[in-house]
């Protein structure tokens, strides 16, 4: 009987191991279509300039001082751009550390259109989004552009932007973002998240046309289409406002098209605790969005899959091999990427550390649906709406009164 039990035993771990080097092998298949598809994204038309260039608003919700905040703002204020801009600034707290920032810089571009609003008003359970509809209270001009603060972008952004928008059946304009480390190991692990497994795979997506990708790095949309989806309003209690803007652009029936344009998204995380807050955040939010999508994205994690089903083997000649065909693929797909979207320090020697980190947060991903974002805990339902909000603070004395 225990002879028996042996054999079963030996039977499901050669069985488990090939699946594991089944998958990894998927894996590096995906990482080999990123690379190709990162070609073919870099290579899309440009838009054609138009006749006439809209009059454009950029509305920036701002929440303390973040790391390098007042060089990514500087790049706004640097545009190359033919239209008129305004550029609006908005806090919730008056005593918010962002606003002497925006004040130097007020006095520092005095040729610049440059607003602050500081206004506490609630519309809903996102902070973010209520900033943005206090801000869009005191937007001018025709074209609205949301962006996060943690981005910096180039002189031809707001150009390219305004063009892509202009084109017919094109409702919001959106852009993907590489890691921009502001200094230490865990900022530089931050970044990598995203230059390593967010971009490749998003970019795959899209050339598949499974993903439609609508980002809170840059989101530029006419007043008419925001007016017509009902304005930031209506995603005002949704976590992934971005996420919820963009469907409802489609819904509209008009087009969310992604620029090939990259932008710089800065990361300052100078701990493993914030690092790891931020990325499960990402992931979970992911998840109640999208499900289907985030499930099936576990296939890029090819390097962990081979090495679990190497184990599994006692680490044989397969299992050795399917190790070595996961870690080359991710390698050329990382050559690629840092090669066609000029990543500043790609970390070639962080691979395998990255990769198994990244693994560990798409397992943890699936435990809870709870998330911390800027000193609150939220739990997000399967639609993206924020269920419940409750600061720590709050939540601590609310302990010590049971």
């Amino acid at each position: 009987m225990n002879y028996g039990l042996e054999q079963i035993a030996a039977l499901t771990t050669e069985w488990l191991s090939l699946l594991f080097i089944v998958v990894s092998a998927l894996g590096s298949s995906c990482a080999l279509g990123a690379a190709w598809a990162t070609r073919r994204f870099i290579r899309q038309p440009a838009s054609v300039p138009p006749t006439t260039w809209p009059d454009v608003s950029i509305l920036k919700p701002l929440f303390r001082a973040e790391a390098q905040l007042s060089e990514n703002i500087q790049t706004y204020l640097r545009q190359d751009y033919p239209g008129k801009t305004q550029f609006v600034f908005g806090v919730q707290d008056p005593d918010d550390s962002a606003i002497p920032i925006v004040r130097s810089l007020i006095a520092r571009y005095p040729e610049v259109d440059i607003q602050l609003v500081i206004n506490a008003a609630a519309h809903g359970s996102n902070r973010k989004v209520s900033n943005l509809i206090n801000m869009a209270e005191v937007a001018r001009y025709s074209v609205i552009v949301a962006a996060d603060s943690d981005v910096a972008v180039g002189p031809n952004y707001l150009s390219t932007v305004a063009a892509t928008l202009t084109r017919p059946g094109v409702g919001a304009v959106t852009c993907l973002y590489r890691g921009l480390p502001s200094g230490g190991f865990w900022s530089r692990l931050s970044a990598m998240a995203v230059d390593d497994h967010f971009l490749p795979t998003t970019i795959l997506g899209l050339a598949l046309g499974l993903a439609r990708p609508c980002l809170g790095a840059t989101i530029a949309l006419s007043r008419e289409t925001l007016s017509r989806i009902g304005g930031f309003e209506g995603v005002a209690n949704q976590l992934a406002d971005d996420y919820a803007i963009g469907k409802a652009v489609r819904t509209a029936g008009l087009k969310v098209v992604v620029s090939s344009m990259l932008v710089d998204h800065a990361f300052e995380e100078r701990s493993p605790h914030e690092m790891v807050r931020h990325e499960l955040r990402w992931a979970r939010t992911i998840f109640a969005v999208d499900p289907i999508g985030y499930v099936g994205s576990g296939l890029t994690h090819a390097l962990p899959f081979a090495l679990i089903g190497a184990a599994l083997r006692g680490f044989d000649g397969a299992g050795v091999a399917a190790i070595l065909c996961a870690l080359a693929c991710r390698l050329f797909l990382k050559y690629r990427l840092t090669r066609q979207f000029e990543l500043p320090d790609p970390n070639y020697a962080l691979l395998c550390v990255r990769d198994m980190l990244s693994f560990a947060i798409y397992l943890t991903s699936f435990s809870s649906t709870k998330v911390a974002w800027r000193g609150q805990d939220f739990a997000v339902g399967r639609d993206g709406t924020i269920l419940a909000m409750l600061s720590r603070g709050s939540a601590q004395h609310l302990m010590e009164r049971r």
